[in-house]
Parts: C-alpha cells; structure tokens; sequence
C-alpha cells in the first residue's frame, strides 16, 4: 500500500491547482457573490480534460481512474465549492451512465460527457420524499416506444447545464421505481429560480418541472423497476465528489488559517508564535491529513467495485466523517481569525458558510453513520 502521490498524480494535482490559482481564485468572491459561475471557468476545465479524467479512454476520456479525479477536485473545490460541485455532481452523472446505460448511449453521451460538452445531473429527491424512494410520486406512463414523465423534483444541482439528467419514477406497468435519462431542456422540461442557499454558491440548486416529458424505452438505465439499486450505487458514488468537495474546503480552512496566524502581529510579533494557536494549526493540518487519505482510498477503491454493499459502507464512512471535519476545521479556522473572521472581506467567512452544507447534503452524516452501524452488525 502506498500512500505517496507517483509522478502521473502529482501532474494532474499540479494542473488543478494552476488552473484554480489563476482562474478560479480571482474571482472567487465574485462568484460568492452573484451566485453565478462564468462558462469560461468550466470551459477552461474542459479543455484540460478534467470532466474525463475518471471516465475510459475508449469513450475519450482520461481512463486515469477516479483517485486521479478526487486530486483534481481537491484543488478545485479549495477555491471554489460551487464549481467543486459541478465536477463532482458531473462525475456521479457519469458513473449512473457507465454502470448501467447502454452500450449506444455510453458511445453517445460518455465522449460529449468527457469533454465537458455535457453535464451530467442527478434527480430522485422531491418536495415530500426526503431519503425515502417509496414516497416517490414522479410517474413515467408508458406510451408505445415510449414513457411519459411527469412529477417534480426539489434541491437538483446542475439542472441549468446542458447534459443527460438521470431522473427517477414510478413506471406506470410495475408500479416500481425506474431510473430513466432525459435530456435538459427537452420539451416539457423547465427549472425554477435557483434557490438561495447558504453555501456552495455558483453551483445552481433548483427544483425542476417535467411536464409530459417523452423518453424513448431505451434510455431506461438497468431494468424496469430496478430504479432502487441504481441509487444506490449511484448515491455512494456520489459521495466521492461530496466527500471531495468538503475536502478542498477542508483544506481552504487550514491554509487560510495558516496564513492569518503567520501575518497577524500581536505585540510585535505574529500570534503563530502562540502555544493556543500552535494546537489549533496542528489540529486543522492532522484534520485534512486524515479526511485527505479517507478520500483518496476511495477514489483508489471505486476504480474496481466489486462488492457494492462494501463500497456503499466505505463511502458514508468517508463522507459522514469528512463532512463533519469540514465543519469543525471551519470552526478552528474561525476561532484564530476571531473577530475578523466574521467579516466578509475575509475568505474564513464564506468558508465557514461553505461547510455548513456538507454535514447536510447527499445524506445527513447521522444517516451516514447509521450506514455503517448496519454494515458491521448485519455482516
């Protein structure tokens, strides 16, 4: 086992890193600010391969497996958690499509997917369904070759990019929750105004309206009515670009705090210089070192999942404890700012708001935990 980075993973790190000091950094209280990201940001992704960096060479993407994405990510998600959210979001998408889509639409979506040409999206929750998939009321009425969708779904991120969004509903025959692919902005499909969030700004929240949307049987993903195992896995898929995301911001708190302990002078020296604020640095940097390896080991182990019920319990283990960390170290980063900190002119702030999100989407950690509780007892 070998916990150090090679030369391949220290490149793409460095890559992401470059491209998010010089373009993301800059204006990444703009985007705080607006709620908006410029397309150029993720063309720039784009252009340097980073949607495909997990997905197979033989669809044109990177074939560098999904720890080389999680490197990358962390750079990304550092400056900037909203565009975090877009590329990991983005992968989840493409792991729904790579397990469980067919070969025609793998050969058609994957490719335009790796380029970033498409984003991928993901859409189960509604306004009453909270987890649970037996609440859904999202139907899908079989009409010859095709299935008629209509219900509507709350909180999806994405669903203002152009791509394949993998929706889920009650397939009228069965009565049995089924995974579907639909395009954005197909007719019938409309998104409200984005909701206005804590956090996460750039990456749009909204609701979205399907309104006798017609899908070919073919873009069924699986089988009718076995919508409920492809959340599954998709859903702990998902939580490597979550896990990720908390991570980067995990990693902003730590540097940010660094920095301000190092710049600001008390008594004619810098307060680092401080035993009380020496514990703090040394708990925020042992915070990233253990929420960093968590989510590399996960990356490594999503590249062969072999056992899903085991890979679904190792991601809400990384993403109930990595979610958490996020909001403590916030909390350090905080304390050394003190009052400073609270300010907008100062990065901590919106950190800090940033990483109230994690321990809350993609599955409370409380529900995380529980997870993993069942696992051990049920093995």
């Amino acid at each position: 086992m070998d916990f150090k980075l090679n030369k391949e993973e220290k490149l793409i790190q460095k890559m992401a890193k470059d491209f998010a000091e010089k373009s993301i950094a800059p204006i990444a209280k703009q985007m705080d600010e607006t709620n908006e990201i410029p397309m150029s940001v993720l063309e720039g992704m784009a252009e340097l391969g980073m949607f495909g960096i997990s997905i197979a060479e033989k669809y044109e993407g990177g074939g560098a497996g999904f720890e080389k994405m999680v490197l990358a990510l962390e750079q990304i998600a550092r400056y900037s958690t909203g565009v975090g959210t877009i590329m990991g979001l983005h992968t989840m998408g493409v792991c729904a499509i790579t397990f469980f889509a067919s070969e025609p639409l793998k050969d058609y979506y994957l490719p335009r997917l790796a380029k970033g040409e498409l984003f991928g999206a993901f859409a189960f929750t509604e306004p009453g369904t909270g987890s649970d998939p037996k609440q859904i009321t999202t139907t899908a009425k079989k009409d010859g070759d095709d299935y008629i969708i209509n219900g509507t779904k709350r909180f999806i991120s994405s669903p203002n990019l152009p791509g394949p969004m993998v929706v889920f509903a009650r397939e009228s025959t069965s009565g049995e929750v089924t995974a579907f692919l639909v395009d954005k902005f197909q007719e019938g499909y409309s998104i409200s105004e984005p909701w206005k969030k804590i956090g996460y700004h750039g990456s749009h929240l909204c609701d979205i309206y399907l309104n006798n949307v017609r899908v070919s049987k073919d873009h069924i993903l699986g089988e009718v009515g076995k919508g409920f195992n492809i959340l599954l896995l998709a859903i702990a898929t998902g939580k490597i670009g979550t896990s990720t995301v908390a991570l980067g911001s995990i990693l902003a708190c730590y540097e940010e705090a660094v920095k301000y302990a190092t710049e600001k002078l008390h008594r004619g020296k810098p307060i680092a210089h401080f035993q009380a604020i020496q514990l703090k640095i040394a708990k925020l940097y042992t915070i990233y070192r253990t929420a960093s390896l968590l989510c590399y080991q996960l990356g490594q182990n999503a590249n062969d999942i072999k056992d899903r019920a085991w890979f679904a319990k190792e991601a809400a283990l990384v993403k109930g404890y990595v979610s958490d960390m996020n909001m403590e170290a916030a909390q350090l980063s905080m304390s050394i700012h003190g009052s400073y900190g609270l300010m907008d002119e100062y990065d901590i702030s919106r950190y800090y708001r940033d990483a109230a999100i994690a321990p809350v989407i993609e599955g409370v950690s409380d529900m995380q935990r529980i997870i993993l509780a069942s696992s051990i007892i049920n093995k």
